[in-house]
């Protein structure tokens, strides 16, 4: 029964990361694809959830997980992104993120903030993994990306962190 278990648990851990995944591949498409949350949650759900995208199995996806993150971001985005802003440096915009990079900080900020049922260190842990997958071995955005959700967990989990 303990082993059925804990494949239970794993398969919802993976079950989670795939929907992550999906989410940040689904937010960069609104992005430069210009459509809307619905469409892109529909498009997802029929074609990509359960199958393979640009090399990545999006296999057994939380859908639920996928949807609430992807609405979220959008519906929170006002307040996301001046989390974002302030770790860039004075000359840089938000625009001139790298749309993945700028994906990846969107959902992981909706986490800390919407999400106090996932743990911190889980929220920061993923999206960084997610990072190192997207960005070549060397590359900033990764290291970026662990500063600015790190420092906004600091900001936004003051109770979690402290205690």
């Amino acid at each position: 029964m303990k082993i059925a278990t804990e494949q239970n648990q794993a398969q919802a851990l993976e079950a989670r990361t795939m929907a992550r995944l999906a989410a940040v591949q689904a937010l960069y498409q609104m992005e430069h694809a210009d459509i809307g949350v619905d469409a892109v949650i529909r498009e997802f759900r029929s074609f990509r959830l359960g199958g393979e995208m640009e090399g990545s199995l999006l296999r057994d996806a939380d859908e639920e997980f996928f949807a609430d993150i992807v609405r979220g971001v959008v519906e929170t985005q006002r307040g996301i992104d001046p989390f974002i802003q302030k770790h860039l440096s004075e000359k840089w915009t938000l625009k001139r993120l790298d749309a993945t990079a700028r994906a990846i900080l969107r959902c992981g900020l909706f986490e800390l903030i919407r999400r106090p049922d996932v743990p911190y260190k889980v929220v920061v842990d993923e999206y960084v993994e997610l990072a190192n997958s997207f960005f070549e071995k060397g590359e900033t955005e990764p290291r970026f990306i662990n500063g600015v959700l790190d420092s906004s967990a600091r900001e936004i989990r003051t109770d979690e962190i402290s205690g």
